[in-house]
């Protein structure tokens, strides 16, 4: 997810470093120890970048008023079209500098450190310590985020791991299909339109809760809990309140009472209500097993295995369940209500790939993941979603040491965003960036010969920070693309551009409606 403010440690430092440090910026820079001084021409200060404004409160004042937090990555594209492929920003307690480029990208990733930093977000740290809860990875850095990391990883990362999920992330996208195939022909017709984004949400949620918990909660039965959809509800309502009070200081609002700050608090106490209940279950179906009965081959979830192995507390192991579960659904359910408008728009694009899919499957005889190695351009789809509408519109890291970028140089512990909204849509990377084209990610299209090229699709960030849950996100999408093509011709009746707005993560103005007709 998008971070947009630093913790007040950091931005002290950012700020010493920017300023203090400022007048002696050139003499390092003439110093061959500033990483990527080899740029032609001199080396420029760090206060020579362009930037859209130096007063920080005014620059504030400004987003406020003109709702720029709602379209901050049309704002990003902007400033980048106006001022070139480098700019920084203060905005309020915020400051960071902004790049576009592959080959910058690709410098600063290179200088992230062994235990790499992004932005703090403070109210969901803040609601953390109110409420007495351990945090997760999410919000941990340095030697306790890589020691949980590298356990975790181990459960959903490595491709041991994320294998013996496919049986059940693909026996979910067939209940999806299943209801949905069931819901038109209740209507006599051979198609249906409507918004599919609730029935996204309930899948999403229900595969995050099989593969965290080893069972399914029950939500495409004929009567979902009430439970569960307070939980999308709370993670709905979390999301749309983080951007305001990462520019609010939490505790100031805490001490008030605000409504924001309360409204907050609510929806994460949902989260975490729904996801210890959840928890509780498992840990008494565990502890009830006897003890010398093996369980070879059964499937007891993300949760289960933690449990088992013990390397973490149980309350490390709470705190990073809740934090997969609460980040596996709006991340997961947006993208492929993207997918699918697109596919529904392109009906081409939506022929070759379900040609493709369709002969992989048949091959596959019933085996998920031969399925979806046979049938490559289902994850060149996921790759042009994620360009052309990613989660996050931003990718974060503070460099370890001071490198140069565009020929400026960057001080060490300075932040900077990897800006993948306009990067996505920018012509000098892409070509017809516009078009709806996953041919683009093929192999015999793609230049490898360039060692940036790679940092071109980062919607999943890069090295040992990237997403916990990639391996999840990448085949629960790419899984349920799979049934819904074998399953159903898909058409919009506009091809219109849909409208975005940004609410922590990217999301559609309005749902699109979408005609699904049985095949």
């Amino acid at each position: 997810m998008p971070h947009l403010i630093m913790s007040s440690a950091v931005r002290m430092r950012v700020r010493t470093r920017s300023s203090g440090s400022a007048r002696a910026i050139s003499a390092t820079a003439r110093d061959k120890r500033v990483v990527g001084a080899s740029s032609s021409g001199p080396v420029r200060s760090f206060e020579e970048i362009p930037h859209t404004g130096r007063n920080r409160w005014l620059n504030l004042l400004t987003f406020w008023r003109e709702d720029r937090f709602k379209q901050l990555h049309k704002h990003m594209e902007s400033s980048f079209s106006t001022l070139g492929p480098i700019y920084r920003e203060h905005v309020g307690p915020q400051s960071s500098v902004n790049i576009i480029m592959p080959r910058d990208i690709a410098e600063l990733f290179r200088h992230e450190g062994c235990n790499p930093e992004r932005l703090a977000i403070q109210p969901w740290a803040k609601h953390r310590e109110t409420r007495g809860h351990t945090k997760g990875i999410f919000l941990k850095n340095g030697a306790e985020w890589r020691a949980d990391r590298m356990l975790l990883n181990k459960e959903v990362m490595l491709k041991a791991a994320f294998q013996q999920f496919l049986p059940h992330l693909d026996e979910v996208a067939r209940d999806f299909c299943r209801v949905t195939q069931a819901r038109i022909e209740s209507q006599g017709q051979s198609s249906l339109t409507f918004n599919p984004g609730p029935d996204l949400f309930a899948f999403a949620l229900e595969a995050i809760c099989y593969i965290l918990y080893g069972e399914r909660i029950g939500l495409f039965s004929s009567k979902p809990s009430a439970e569960s959809r307070r939980f999308i509800w709370g993670v709905e309502r979390m999301l749309a309140t983080t951007v305001p009070l990462l520019y609010l200081p939490s505790p100031l609002m805490e001490r008030l009472g605000a409504s924001l700050w309360t409204q907050h608090v609510t929806a994460w106490d949902h989260i975490f209500t729904h996801a210890e209940s959840r928890i509780k279950t498992a840990f008494q179906r565990m502890s009830s097993r006897p003890t010398s009965c093996s369980h070879k081959g059964e499937f007891s979830g993300v949760l289960g295995q933690l449990l088992e192995k013990g390397q973490l507390s149980h309350e490390a192991i709470t705190a990073n369940i809740i934090e997969l579960m609460a980040g596996g659904v709006d991340t997961t359910a947006i993208p492929l209500q993207f997918g699918l408008f697109e596919l529904a728009r392109n009906p081409a694009v939506q022929e070759n790939v379900r040609q493709q899919v369709t002969e992989s499957v048949e091959r596959a005889n019933g085996d998920p993941q031969k399925a979806l190695e046979g049938a490559p351009l289902l994850k060149c789809v996921l790759k042009e979603i994620l360009r052309l509408y990613p989660v996050g519109i931003s990718v974060q890291r503070y460099p370890v040491k001071d490198i140069v970028l565009q020929n400026y140089n960057i001080p060490a512990g300075t932040l900077v965003q990897a800006c993948l909204y306009p990067m996505g849509r920018s012509d000098k990377i892409y070509d017809n960036p516009l078009n709806f084209d996953p041919g683009r990610w093929s192999r015999s299209r793609v230049d490898t010969s360039q060692t940036w090229s790679t940092f071109r699709s980062l919607a999943f960030g890069f090295g040992p920070r990237q997403c916990i849950g990639r391996r999840i996100a990448e085949n629960e999408i790419q899984l349920l693309l799979m049934h819904i093509l074998l399953n159903f011709h898909l058409s919009v009746s506009s091809s219109r551009d849909l409208d975005t707005k940004f609410a922590l993560i990217l999301q559609p103005e309005s749902p699109p409606r979408i005609t699904f007709r049985k095949l």
